[in-house]
């Protein structure tokens, strides 16, 4: 991050391709330049707030290593990315590399992902060769990642709208994380230090607690005897809550957990209207991807870190499950929680959860026949 009195953003985009069906015919660099000097200009309290980068402003280079990293350094250095996208991936080194345009973006999104903001132009049209391959990779690029962008920018004035908006959530957002970091650190006080003094069994149904509370004001979400139904996209999902109470390391607190999914198939009456189940664990400090295998018992699954925790999901069973971790009290607990609501629909894998949880329910209702004739 840039270390300096003032917010610094970088805009991104191509920079002499003309804004579509404009009759200006004003070209993007244009646009920026006229975005640069209108943000630069706001005033907070007196003061400039602003300074804002566009790869004119840098020394002219040519297409080259020197030009191309010079543009990942205003990436990793500035505190809010701004990506203007018609689909066109930008130059590149050599053949077969991906574009500057996609590459700033994936740099952004692999340095700092939540300073990162997309504003979609229509697409360009489609390209041959070279060209059209790279544009064709950044587009699925992006069409994977699923950034929010708010449908296209159809006029110059809407994309500085648009732009402008996108600053304004960014700055928001990331100040409120800011504070949370500061203080997610520091759990002598308050409601934290009062779960410190409950024994595991006392914090471990204050942990299931909340989560559950939070759990049932989302859109859709119903409670049930075994969890609660979750609304995933258009799928309810049967969500089973637990905690851990303690370090991950510490055995008797684990062990309050175990392998919850290996009984799952006792909650099959419950799956005859929602699909599932989804186990959530809050911990209540840190969990590793190393230990969210351990807990599924073999290393050949996805395994994601994020800002909620870890999420795990074993595509041969279908079993998943998802770590909060420092649930250390009722707003980190809930604010996990939403971190790993709002990546699951970010990043598209809402509808890959909800298919394999369909999945899983299938099995279990197997296995549940199953036990009933071997009863028998």
């Amino acid at each position: 991050m840039a270390k300096s009195k003032r917010i610094s953003i970088m805009l991104s985009s191509r920079c002499t391709t003309k804004f579509p069906n404009d009759a200006t015919g004003k070209s993007l660099t244009e646009i920026r330049k006229e975005l640069q000097k209108e943000i630069q200009g706001e005033k907070l309290l007196g003061h400039q707030l602003f300074d804002v980068w566009i790869n004119e402003d840098s020394a002219p280079v040519g297409h080259d290593a020197d030009s191309w990293e010079a543009c990942l350094v205003q990436v990793r250095d500035c505190d809010i990315l701004i990506v203007i996208s018609n689909g066109e991936a930008g130059w590149a080194k050599t053949a077969g590399d991906i574009g500057i345009c996609h590459a700033e973006y994936a740099e952004g999104l692999s340095t700092t992902q939540a300073k990162v903001r997309v504003v979609a132009l229509p697409n360009v049209t489609d390209k041959k060769g070279e060209e059209g391959e790279r544009n064709r990779r950044f587009q699925e690029y992006l069409s994977q990642i699923s950034p929010f962008h708010g449908g296209e920018a159809k006029t110059i004035d809407d994309l500085k709208k648009r732009v402008r908006d996108a600053i304004n959530e960014a700055l928001i957002s990331l100040t409120q994380r800011g504070v949370a970091a500061f203080g997610s650190s520091k759990f002598n006080k308050g409601q934290a230090l009062d779960w410190s003094r409950l024994n595991f069994h006392q914090r471990k149904s204050a942990m299931e607690k909340v989560l559950r509370d939070s759990m049932v004001t989302y859109k859709g979400a119903q409670a049930a005897d075994a969890g609660v139904n979750l609304l995933v996209g258009e799928t309810s999902i049967l969500t089973i809550i637990h905690a851990i109470p303690a370090a991950f390391t510490i055995a008797a607190a684990r062990e309050l957990v175990g392998r919850p999914f290996l009984q799952d198939h006792e909650l099959a009456s419950s799956l005859k209207k929602a699909a599932g189940p989804l186990h959530i664990i809050a911990c209540h400090k840190s969990a590793t991807e190393t230990q969210a295998s351990n807990l599924l018992g073999f290393p050949d699954a996805t395994v994601v870190s994020g800002e909620f925790g870890v999420y795990v999901a074993d595509n041969t069973q279908k079993v998943q499950f998802a770590f909060l971790t420092n649930c250390r009290d009722s707003t980190h607990t809930r604010h996990a929680f939403q971190r790993f609501m709002e990546w699951l629909e970010q990043s598209g894998e809402a509808s890959e959860l909800a298919a394999r949880a369909k999945s899983r329910a299938r099995i279990v209702n197997v296995i549940a026949d199953e036990n009933k004739k071997k009863v028998k």
